[in-house]
């Protein structure tokens, strides 16, 4: 069983950086893709982007294209979410999970860690 643990998460003000890190254990990392989510107070879990196991592919909301840069590192079983020119409706609990197939739809994603608050202040 694969456990999944995000860090990185914190308070930073309106065009400012952070980047979250997903670390995994457990059985395996070597899943297809990797996912990023965030949920905001009083919403619904919203899917940020996802990246192929290789990492030459990724895909993002459109919200968050252009700012955001998923990478990993499958030596380290450690997936990364870059957060740059961060915006206060950016402020949520960040998710990763796991899939076994590229997709945007949460509903293939089986592993979920348990989430690190971001807090963008205007």
């Amino acid at each position: 069983q694969v456990q999944l643990v995000e860090s990185g998460g914190g308070l930073v003000q309106a065009g400012g950086s952070l980047r979250l890190s997903c670390a995994a254990s457990g059985r395996s990392f070597s899943t297809p893709a990797m996912g990023w989510f965030r949920q905001a107070p009083g919403k619904s879990r919203e899917f940020v982007g996802t990246i192929s196991w290789s990492g030459l592919t990724t895909y993002y909301a459109d919200s968050v294209k252009g700012r955001f840069i998923i990478s990993r590192d499958n030596a380290k079983n450690t997936v990364y979410l870059q957060m740059n020119s961060l915006k206060p409706e950016d402020t949520a609990v960040y998710y990763c999970a796991q899939a076994l197939a590229f997709t945007i739809h949460n509903d293939a994603y089986s592993v979920w860690g348990r989430g690190t608050q971001v807090t963008v202040s205007s």
